[in-house]
């Protein structure tokens, strides 16, 4: 199908699967790999898009199903989009709206024409089809607009899975029909089949016929074993296109995100640096601080050495204490920090991947990470890596 896009892949490791891209999309570049910050409905809670520019993000989410409810399609339509409803002049990637069928379940009802939706705001039904999803998408005017798929938990087991994975393929080759503009939105398909090698092979294989600009890897970080999850992006990144990017759904711990990008995935996106932030939890490359402990009430230096966002060259750890959880300020402070913190984690990946000295960066995040403490290294990053020939335990 057609392409509104450009993937150029720059460097490759020479140990890892893992590559360093520029996606080339209608609002400007993109370095992979990237993490994707999630702003529901048009912004990231706790942080303006301007701000966001700010940090030099290339790219963030809008989700679909909450923007078709507020502020709604004809309001979009009016607008010209959400880029300019919401003053962001980057681009922009869209969740279909599929993920919600696992998220409000009570809510939804799934049959092979669509998701009915019992709306949380005031009840009203809202029946999300593949065309309705893409009609929406088009008048967002995302720069990559996911597919409409069959979410289930990845936790399910059984016929479900396969059914899925089917009315998945089904429902893409729906969405590529009622897609109006890919002279200038790229349509990503989404790789389904739960935990089965299997189905997710055949999920591929189908897929790629379609020829879509690019692919997801969907349906995990729904609470497996992580040992699973990494032998199904592992599966995937194998089997997809070399020459087109890749997108793990729903990652977004560092250590997650830097074993992800060994095994060969260029994009991310998850709620969890601004959702933390909200409970005064600060991502740093030595782990997590929680600013609400007393220890930092007298702690007068950044949250993180080094970081240049504007929450460390302006704020102490101590100010950030008094007034995280108690007040927005804090939540905004921290969130600024965590995004930053994700973008400047990518990057280094990045130049590290370019340098081709990635595994010697793996190892040394680690040990920083985890306090030099190989003991609490997880089991799963550690089979994980040593897949793609990087020894943590060496």
């Amino acid at each position: 199908m057609k392409s509104a896009l450009k993937f150029e892949t720059l460097a490759r490791c020479s140990t890892t699967k893992a590559r360093a891209s520029v996606l080339t999309l209608p609002h400007g570049p993109v370095n992979t790999p990237v993490f994707m910050p999630v702003g529901t409905q048009g912004t990231l809670k706790g942080l303006t898009p301007r701000q966001l520019e700010d940090l030099n993000c290339q790219i963030m989410l809008n989700n679909t199903y909450h923007l078709g409810l507020k502020p709604g399609q004809e309001t979009l339509d009016l607008v010209g989009g959400a880029h300019k409803f919401q003053q962001w002049n980057r681009n922009l990637l869209t969740d279909s709206g599929g993920f919600q069928m696992v998220s409000l379940l009570k809510l939804a009802k799934i049959t092979e024409e669509g998701v009915q939706f019992a709306s949380p705001h005031d009840g009203s039904l809202m029946m999300l089809t593949p065309e309705h999803s893409m009609s929406l998408q088009n008048s967002i005017g995302a720069d990559i607009m996911m597919q409409l798929d069959d979410v289930i938990s990845s936790l399910t087991t059984g016929p479900r899975v396969e059914e899925a994975m089917w009315r998945s393929i089904r429902w893409l080759d729906r969405c590529i029909a009622a897609h109006k503009n890919p002279d200038r939105q790229n349509l990503f398909a989404i790789i389904q089949g739960g935990l089965n090698k299997d189905l997710r092979k055949k999920c591929v294989e189908e897929m790629v016929k379609r020829d879509t600009p690019g692919y997801a890897v969907g349906g995990l970080s729904g609470g497996e074993e992580k040992d699973v999850f990494w032998q199904i992006v592992t599966l995937c990144t194998d089997l997809l296109p070399k020459t087109k990017p890749i997108y793990c759904m729903g990652v977004g711990y560092a250590e997650d995100l830097v074993v992800c990008v060994a095994l060969g995935v260029d994009m991310f996106d998850c709620v969890f640096p601004t959702r933390t932030a909200r409970f005064g939890n600060a991502l740093t490359m030595k782990g997590t601080l929680s600013l609400k402990s007393g220890k930092f009430a007298n702690d007068f230096g950044p949250i993180e050495e080094g970081c240049d966002c504007s929450t460390c060259k302006d704020y102490t750890r101590s100010y950030v204490h008094l007034v995280t959880t108690r007040d927005t300020v804090g939540c905004h402070l921290v969130s600024i920090h965590n995004v930053a913190f994700q973008l400047r984690l990518m990057r280094e990946m990045r130049e590290a991947i370019i340098a081709d000295n990635f595994p010697a960066w793996i190892i040394q995040f680690f040990d920083g990470y985890f306090g030099g403490d190989k003991s609490r290294y997880p089991t799963w990053a550690v089979n994980a890596l040593k897949s793609v020939n990087v020894d943590l335990m060496a």
